[in-house]
């Protein structure tokens, strides 16, 4: 039991688990803050596909540099202040992106997206873990990770929608900088479910603050969420064109592939989370199968002579495999997490996130700009294929660093 938890019953660990959510649903609407409008920019600004990429490697690398320091801030000074600071970041993000006359605008929207979402893995988990009743655990990852797809699936119809019906793309981007602040003025009133205490730094030497970057399972793990988040970026960003050049139809008739897709991983989170909640034993098992499923569907959907709606079909039920794994995924890199450490390690490792985001998004642009749409999901299953391989070494060795169980 947790020590927040040890005294108080499920509804408290279910406010919790709910607010952290919306929290971190919120952040996953601000990934896609300029990825929906790429079409409209490209015309509008004169850039190319590669050019479009550069934006959310701008967004991933500022997020990624910021998420290994702040798992730091948020062991010393408690998640809650840094999360209400976060979406204060998203509110000028979607402000600067409404005001944007060029490129360099939509830089600075993408900068500014990227500050805010640095905190919010460290700061969810660092939550959780400490607020939530263990036997919960799997059910509170599980719903975690579904807000987060339910993000990503939103911001294209919420943006797109707006846009649509105001007849402004610009109006769309103030609609998110209210969203932002809808959230945040309910964290602050909810504040109490949200409460953590800053850990006590360690005095300096062998177990001092930086030791656990001594892990070969920290960075195996840090290596799984690259490659996996490379994966991701590449359908998220460039799917909908990729397939749409393919298997020859307008693109406009998969404009809700990253929303199915999405809504796909979201539902396999929530049947990941009962799977975890039955044993937490051989999680890369269930990884491996999960993640193999998702590549191997993605190379179907990229076979010559289609149909435009199956390939669409195969596409989103990756989005199944993948997001069955992200129940295991996070309860992987709990277990290998030194006590006290819940902030710096989910900080550095999900800090891999970022930097695959960033990979992901240009070379698969490049990709695209380069005639080879078949490349981005032949580029998107590689990077699931070789995650697979790296969460694989992470039980390995973390098993092998494990305290020996008592005799009988």
């Amino acid at each position: 039991m947790n020590s927040f938890s040890a005294s108080k019953p499920g509804s408290d660990d279910w406010r919790t688990i709910s607010l952290v959510g919306l929290a971190h649903g919120t952040s996953h609407f601000f990934h896609l803050l300029l990825v929906p409008m790429f079409p409209l920019f490209g015309r509008e600004f004169g850039l190319s596909w590669t050019e479009l990429g550069l934006f959310v490697t701008l967004f991933y690398g500022v997020s990624g540099v910021g998420q290994a320091a702040s798992g730091f801030l948020v062991d010393r000074v408690g998640a809650r202040p840094v999360l209400w600071a976060a979406l204060g970041a998203f509110t000028l993000a979607a402000l600067a992106a409404a005001s944007a006359q060029g490129p360099w605008g939509l830089a600075l929207a993408a900068a500014l997206a990227g500050l805010g979402n640095a905190p919010f893995h460290p700061a969810d988990f660092s939550i959780l873990n400490q607020r939530v009743a263990t036997p919960r655990l799997g059910h509170a990852y599980a719903v975690h990770g579904v807000s987060g797809n339910l993000g990503w699936a939103l911001t294209p119809v919420f943006l797109v929608g707006l846009w649509q019906a105001s007849g402004s793309w610009r109006l769309a981007y103030l609609g998110m900088a209210l969203v932002a602040l809808a959230v945040l003025l309910t964290l602050v009133l909810q504040g109490r479910w949200l409460e953590t205490p800053p850990v006590a730094p360690r005095r300096p030497g062998a177990d001092g603050a930086l030791a656990f970057l001594r892990l070969p399972a920290l960075w195996l793990a840090f290596s799984f969420f690259l490659l996996g988040t490379a994966a991701l970026a590449a359908v998220q960003s460039f799917a909908a064109p990729a397939l749409a050049s393919l298997h020859q139809v307008p693109v406009e008739r998969l404009a809700l592939l990253v929303t199915l897709y999405m809504l796909a991983g979201a539902l396999g989170m929530v049947l990941g989370g009962f799977w975890v909640a039955r044993t937490q034993q051989r999680l890369e098992r269930r990884i491996a199968w999960a993640l193999l499923l998702a590549a191997l569907l993605l190379l179907a959907a990229t076979l010559p002579g289609l149909a435009w709606s199956l390939a669409l079909a195969l596409v989103v039920a990756a989005g199944l495999g993948t997001g069955l794994a992200g129940p295991s995924r996070d309860l992987l890199v709990k277990q290998a997490t030194p006590p006290g450490a819940t902030g710096r390690v989910v900080g550095t490792v999900y800090s891999g996130l970022d930097i695959g985001f960033a990979l992901g998004a240009p070379l698969a642009g490049a990709a695209m700009d380069a005639g080879q749409p078949r490349g981005v999901l032949w580029l998107a299953a590689a990077g699931l294929l070789l995650a697979l391989l790296a969460a694989q070494a992470v039980a390995w060795f973390t098993s092998r660093s494990a305290p020996p169980r008592p005799a009988g």
